[in-house]
């Protein structure tokens, strides 16, 4: 996959001022570690990452480790077990299938789906809060000549979320925005939450899910 030329430059950015770690700017980017890894090559490694761990912190972070994967196996098993129950409910299967299709599934760690439909986006903002109490955060994506203020009030007043709580990410501008047809009127919004259970969870019925499909077409029913 090929990125526009502003997330290269952010990734540096980003590494040079709050001196992240490769993964976490992928994280924070949705991009692949591989990529970030060859945009910030060249850079000094944050301080943080310097220091080696002695035998007894390997030990402990091995340890630590095996915890949260059990953890999030747990969960995982806990969303397949549920998911009967809950498909029941109306508009949890479209969430599923929604997320499945659309949702960022790179990262263990957040839920995060980017859509510029706001019917899309209202669905999943209703699923992200039924099942996670962390806090969700907005990111809109957009072209050089949309002006942020419009996009703001479109998506807070559409999905009744404090303007504050929306951050901005710029499209590259290539200079070929005049030869455009067709863009989103109202950028891309990305809703996410860190939230490593509810992921592990979504697994689950994402899991769940799949296998009825495969059985289907298997069945030819």
């Amino acid at each position: 996959m090929t990125y526009p030329p502003y997330l290269r430059e952010k990734a540096r950015a980003i590494r040079r001022e709050k001196e992240l770690t490769i993964d976490e700017i992928a994280e924070r980017l949705a991009v692949g570690r591989t990529t970030v890894f060859y945009w910030v090559r060249d850079m000094p490694r944050p301080e943080r990452c310097l220091d080696r761990p002695g035998p007894a912190h390997r030990l402990g972070s091995r340890a630590m480790q095996l915890k949260y994967k059990r953890l999030r196996d747990e969960w995982h098993e806990l969303g397949r077990l549920e998911f009967d129950r809950l498909s029941r409910e109306a508009t949890f299967s479209e969430f599923v299938c929604l997320y499945l299709a659309e949702g960022y599934k790179r990262s263990r760690n957040s839920v995060s789906l980017a859509n510029s439909d706001v019917a899309a986006i209202a669905l999943a903002l209703r699923w992200y809060r039924e099942f996670s109490r962390k806090p969700i955060g907005f990111s809109i994506q957009h072209h050089a000549d949309q002006r942020v203020e419009d996009l703001t009030a479109y998506w807070a007043s559409e999905l009744g979320i404090p303007d504050i709580s929306i951050s901005f990410q710029r499209k590259s501008n290539s200079g070929q925005l005049r030869h455009r047809t067709w863009r989103c009127k109202y950028g891309v919004i990305a809703v996410r939450v860190h939230d490593t259970y509810f992921r592990a969870r979504l697994q689950g019925w994402i899991d769940r899910i799949r296998g009825h499909w495969l059985d289907s077409y298997r069945s030819g029913a």
